[in-house]
């Protein structure tokens, strides 16, 4: 059960290309939070994406760790830096 870009609002599409460009958010996150599997989530960032930055993305979260949740180590918990949020 996927979401086609059509029914994400602009601000899930933001968001979900935003989690995409996280290192510590694996793709398993998005895909509990928009129903978008990997494939998906590289369909859409190709769209959404200038190709130079498609390129860069792919380059970066390719064999990444800490984009595929089967590549951690077992006491990763956790899907950002504890320091990533701080209030301002």
């Amino acid at each position: 059960m996927s979401k086609s870009n059509a029914s994400l609002s602009e601000a899930d599409l933001s968001r979900l290309i935003e989690m995409a460009w996280e290192d510590r958010t694996p793709f398993e996150a998005i895909a509990s939070v928009y129903g978008l599997n990997e494939a998906e989530v590289i369909r859409l960032m190709r769209h959404s994406l200038k190709p130079g930055s498609f390129r860069l993305w792919r380059q970066r979260v390719s064999g990444r760790k800490t984009k595929h949740k089967q590549l951690r180590h077992p006491d990763v918990k956790r899907a950002y830096c504890p320091t990533q949020y701080k209030p301002r």
